[in-house]
């Protein structure tokens, strides 16, 4: 792929950061980097040109909490007219004690996923993906089911239990924690970084013939912002033992080239959730065979949820909307 154009959301600390850098590392002629204010985003973009010794960073205000800043991100985009060969939907945290919702109803840490699939659906629309693109969206270990503290829901279960057997049901309840869910903060992250891997992988079933998309896990970084509103559990007890025991952790920089080794996987993995093995948290990442990755019904269900819940499909023949 051409390293040409660049877009990474969430780039102001952490992964997001580490993986502009990167890029610019390896020659991209552009890196769009994001973040929530302006001011903030500006104070990022000089500091990486510092690191970075090249002037190649481009800023866009972006909340992906705000269907307007989504909207206004890409009228931005449309205006500047240039495609993107490497979207990289980076953006994302672990819920804190508390169940926060966003002004849309959203619980907090499925948000960003239903702020990536709104701008990647309005790049698709506008044709703004270049058509080899690669997208990746940031996936996470705990989807696999084998981190301790972390457990996911069983959609088909609660669907059948609660919901009728309607899975998209099912899966609409999980994203706004409710009716029938109970809030707790590791199950709704890995909730959320399940259903980002039903997501790409129907995303993938709608791209154009040469356009691809992956999950990817960095894999175990602690040393990021992602975990700032975390339980005390997670933040005080887990997180500190799993620094102590080699192999478990990694730099974010490590951790973000794992995005830059999938922007050059081809299209016939297009739609896999890559990870560290099972069971591992750091290490080469490998595509993950577990089956309830591979379940279509869910990750249908996933993507009309989300196409309910954002207001926003690429099958829709008016001008993008969102639900305000």
């Amino acid at each position: 792929m051409e390293h040409s154009i660049a877009l990474v959301t969430g780039s102001t600390s952490g992964l997001g950061h580490a993986a502009a850098l990167a890029l610019a590392g390896e020659g991209w002629r552009e890196i769009i980097v994001t973040g929530r204010s302006l001011a903030r985003i500006q104070e990022t973009a000089a500091q990486l040109a510092a690191e970075a010794k090249r002037e190649v960073f481009t800023l866009l205000e972006l909340d992906l909490d705000k269907p307007s800043s989504v909207q206004s991100a890409l009228a931005e985009l449309i205006k500047r007219g240039r495609p993107i060969d490497f979207l990289l939907l980076n953006a994302g945290l672990v819920g804190g004690k508390e169940r926060v919702l966003t002004t849309a109803g959203v619980e907090a840490s499925q948000a960003p996923l239903i702020g990536h699939h709104q701008l990647t659906v309005g790049l698709l629309r506008a044709n703004l993906l270049s058509p080899n693109a690669r997208i990746v969206i940031s996936g996470a270990e705990p989807a696999r089911g084998d981190v301790p503290m972390f457990s996911f829901t069983d959609v088909a279960a609660f669907a059948a239990e609660r919901h009728q057997g309607d899975r998209t049901a099912a899966v609409e309840a999980l994203l706004r924690n409710g009716p029938n869910v109970k809030y707790e903060a590791n199950r709704a992250y890995a909730d959320a970084k399940l259903m980002i891997v039903w997501w790409v992988a129907a995303l993938a079933r709608r791209l154009p013939p040469n356009m691809a998309a992956y999950a990817v896990s960095p894999g175990s970084a602690p040393d990021t912002k992602a975990s700032r509103n975390a339980g005390l559990a997670l933040k005080w007890v887990f997180i500190p033992l799993v620094k102590l025991i080699p192999g478990m952790t990694q730099t974010p920089e490590i951790a973000a080239r794992r995005y830059l080794q999938a922007s050059e996987f081809g299209t016939d993995v297009s739609g896999q959730f890559f990870a560290s093995a099972p069971k591992k948290l750091t290490g080469p990442m490998e595509a993950m065979p577990h089956p309830h990755f591979h379940d279509r019904l869910s990750q249908e269900a996933t993507w009309q949820a989300v196409v309910k819940v954002s207001g926003v499909d690429l099958s829709y023949p008016a001008p993008l909307s969102v639900v305000s």
